[in-house]
């Protein structure tokens, strides 16, 4: 065999070039982020969103979860039972939360906001960040309320969940999407009259009247049709509300798109 080459440093820089130079994969996520945000505040669904950007229903749920804009009881279950397992590797903590709740790793890694480093660059805004932070705490705050008024059920602790689900999309019966803002006095304080927000039109929602459903729901009744919570004007809201905050037991009849959404996490 011959002499061997004398050894030659590599210069720096060189090797392998990269396919897509000016690829930047977290910038590409960002102006994802954004775009489904807007369309979800539009009132699309996530087909839709999917459909427009080019991504599949899982991806843009991730999307809005991360930036804090997307609720569901799934997911706020899913997302607690992360932050529980705190200080436990990655990989376990899934297995945990997937067990826990009956879920497959995928479904349960399908729930949680992407991690701060793929989706913020090292230049990024602060507060860009704080919106995923700020969102996580407020599915804390949200968590909280509801299991406040479950232990307590009592006027004190409904408000408290009422004024920490102002913004949550909630649906009614017959799967219409909703929020409410509760409205601001002169003072800067916070009344107890809500203002529903359909996009169409929006309508005010009184705090008598929601006490008045309040009263049958000692026991955490099965409630089959809105009307059982009595003639009540804009019941169909509250029907949605009390069914989020567990309140009331409602008939096992999902939504098809969510049903069939996570026959494909499965």
């Amino acid at each position: 065999m011959g002499d061997k080459r004398p050894y030659k440093p590599r210069k720096p820089g060189a090797g392998r070039k990269p396919l897509k130079p000016n690829y930047d994969a977290a910038a590409i996520l960002q102006e994802q982020m954004k775009a489904a945000v807007v369309l979800y505040e539009e009132d699309k669904s996530l087909q839709t969103i999917a459909d427009t950007l080019s991504l599949n229903p899982i991806k843009v749920r991730k999307l809005l979860i991360t930036a804090g804009v997307y609720e569901s009881e799934i997911a706020d279950a899913v997302n607690s039972a992360f932050e529980e397992k705190q200080g436990m590797p990655y990989k376990e903590a899934l297995e945990a939360v997937a067990a826990e709740l009956n879920l497959s790793k995928a479904s349960v890694t399908s729930y949680l906001p992407y991690k701060k480093g793929v989706y913020f660059r090292e230049n990024c805004e602060r507060e860009q960040i704080s919106v995923v932070a700020e969102g996580l705490r407020r599915m804390r705050q949200r968590k909280k309320a509801v299991e406040a008024l479950q232990s307590s059920h009592d006027e004190q602790h409904l408000w408290k969940c009422v004024v920490a689900f102002q913004g949550y999309r909630f649906k009614t019966i017959s799967g219409l999407p909703f929020s409410y803002k509760i409205k601001t006095g002169r003072n800067g304080e916070l009344t107890k009259e809500m203002w529903i927000d359909r996009r169409e039109s929006s309508k005010s929602l009184t705090w008598s009247s929601v006490l008045l459903a309040f009263e049958k729901t000692e026991g955490k009744p099965l409630v089959e049709r809105t009307k059982a919570l009595g003639d009540i004007r804009g019941v169909s809201y509250i029907y949605g509300m009390f069914n989020r905050f567990g309140l009331i037991e409602v008939p096992q009849k999902k939504d098809e798109n969510q049903l069939a959404m996570c026959k494909r996490e499965r």
